[in-house]
């Protein structure tokens, strides 16, 4: 099984964290009954797994702002993943939630459990429902993530922007507040490179 792997400042900063279930402690330190159901509710979306895709696989990098690799996670064709946080006012769980999908990383859905500050539905982009609990899912948008990049200014600890996955049903989670807190990095996909061409003779 191929796993994540972190450089040797990343394992420095960040001792331990794949020993913490992954998915039950997506939502910490939020009520514990949303805790138990969203991470249930995620790890089915999570393993759905690839869906009739045919690009190679490829690796989602997280790069701090001098270009170093801190995390990179293996991703095989129609692979998902989220990225989630605290909300730093209301403290609840937010998640924004990627697929690897025909060599693009593709928004598809975003959780939201509440109308609080810089939250919220953009008509047109996406379709909110409820998740049954109070908050809502924003459910396909599908929207492919220019330059297959975006940059995140990580939060603080109490924030706790992670990433969360799945592989061969093992869930994983890194913190990237316990990597880079108060830092700019660059969330990326890196494509498998192409065999070089032989020399002309």
């Amino acid at each position: 099984m191929r796993v994540a792997s972190l450089t040797s400042r990343a394992r420095r900063r960040m001792a331990g964290w794949a020993r913490t279930p992954a998915l039950s402690s997506c939502c910490w330190p939020h009520k514990v009954w949303l805790h138990c159901w969203l991470a249930g509710s995620l790890a089915g979306w999570l393993s759905l797994g690839a869906l009739a895709d045919d690009a190679e696989g490829a690796q989602l990098a997280v790069l701090d702002a001098s270009g170093e690799t801190l995390v990179e996670v293996p991703l095989e064709p129609g692979m998902r993943w989220c990225l989630g946080w605290n909300h730093s006012v209301k403290q609840f769980p937010v998640l924004d939630c990627y697929r690897y999908h025909q060599g693009r990383m593709v928004l598809e859905r975003s959780h939201q459990p509440d109308f609080a500050a810089g939250l919220g539905h953009t008509l047109g982009r996406g379709e909110q429902v409820s998740d049954g609990r109070g908050g809502y899912w924003i459910e396909n948008i599908d929207e492919p993530v220019p330059g297959n990049r975006y940059t995140l200014r990580v939060g603080s600890p109490a924030v706790d922007h992670r990433l969360l996955w799945q592989t061969e049903g093992d869930e994983h989670r890194v913190s990237l507040s316990e990597l880079a807190a108060g830092e700019r990095v660059i969330l990326q996909l890196k494509e498998p490179e192409e065999p070089g061409k032989p020399d002309d003779v």
